[in-house]
């Protein structure tokens, strides 16, 4: 379990550059987690930069991560979001992103 947003925000980086569906969809909120998640081929994601956070603590029940995500692929790309994430039962999920 990651212990703060942020540390989510990056492990889910992680699982994208992985393509471990398995731990997006298990870290993404009940609520707004889609069925089905079709992997990312094609994409090589090499680089994550943590531009703010807000909440998103040990103590907190919510949080914001921006981020720039870069990729490499047909071109290269970057993805720039900021995140919504809640925390319940000690766990932190990925909400969505606004």
């Amino acid at each position: 379990m990651a212990p703060t947003a942020e540390r989510l925000m990056r492990s889910r980086f992680t699982a994208f550059a992985r393509n471990d569906i398995d731990h997006l969809l298990r870290s993404w909120h009940p609520s707004t987690r889609p069925a089905l998640l079709e992997p990312y081929a094609g994409l090589r994601w090499y680089r994550l930069d943590i531009l703010r956070t807000e909440r998103g603590g040990p103590f907190d029940r919510d949080g914001v991560v921006e981020f720039r995500a870069f990729h490499k692929g047909d071109r290269v790309g970057e993805q720039h979001e900021v995140s919504s994430f809640v925390r319940e039962d000690g766990a932190w999920f990925y909400v969505a992103a606004f």
